[in-house]
């Protein structure tokens, strides 16, 4: 099992204010699994996403990864975990403006103490898988939003990781760009990757085996979708 989540909760204090951003949510995640999270404004995904993320600590209940209770992590630890074992793609990009593609790419293993020739060879890898061998030395402000995204998943893949998150990767993509990515996302987990996207557009969660339903920090409906490419896996 990859991930494992039990009662989780989340409360914001706003001075005298508590915001219960999750309210005791159960469920669990198997490797090579492709989940989208949905659910309107303020139904609590993108604290999930942080949370399951290691960015946040939730308020009470218990996160599992890979059979390890994150709660007990020091932050040390959870460096590791974020950089080694997760690949984060954002909604905004979150790339250096003036800093090539290929030096993008490369920025998550200089703290991995991999050696300058290896980060290379393994940033123009994931550049090629993402249909980019052609910009590696363009720089981000050079690129296409649609681009710049493929750029962010190279990013995400570069160390290999055990689990993709992707928060809203289309959500500032024109309809035909965020088609291009979601095909990219389709073939990382063909080829096997887990990966959980939180997204509000139905027509990019469909891209997922299986949805979770958040609605007022509570799990709604958690369906599977038996889409084609799931039946032909």
């Amino acid at each position: 099992m990859l991930i494992k989540v039990e009662n989780l909760t989340k409360v914001y204090k706003m001075g005298d204010l508590e915001v219960h951003a999750l309210r005791g949510v159960s469920f669990s995640i198997d490797k090579q699994e492709f989940v989208s999270i949905m659910g309107p404004s303020g139904s609590g995904k993108s604290t999930l996403m942080d949370i399951l993320g290691c960015l946040a600590k939730p308020t009470s209940g218990k996160y599992l990864l890979e059979g390890v209770e994150v709660s007990t992590l020091s932050d040390n630890q959870l460096a590791v975990i974020r950089n080694k074992k997760i690949g984060f793609v954002f909604q905004t990009f979150n790339l250096l403006p003036r800093t090539t593609a290929l030096h993008n790419v490369e920025l998550p293993m200089i703290y991995s103490s991999i050696s300058r020739r290896e980060r290379r060879r393994r940033a123009l890898i994931a550049l090629e898988a993402v249909g980019l061998a052609d910009r590696v030395h363009h720089k981000s402000n050079e690129l296409s939003g649609g681009q710049i995204q493929r750029v962010a998943i190279a990013r995400a893949l570069v160390n290999e990781p055990s689990i993709i998150f992707a928060d809203e990767p289309t959500g500032n993509l024109d309809t035909k760009s965020g088609e291009e990515i979601m095909t990219i996302f389709d073939r990382l987990y063909e080829e096997g990757n887990s990966i959980i996207m939180v997204t509000h557009e139905k027509n990019i969660a469909d891209h997922a085996h299986r949805i979770i339903h958040l609605r007022d920090g509570i799990i709604e409906k958690d369906e599977r979708t038996y889409n084609e490419k799931e039946v032909n896996r």
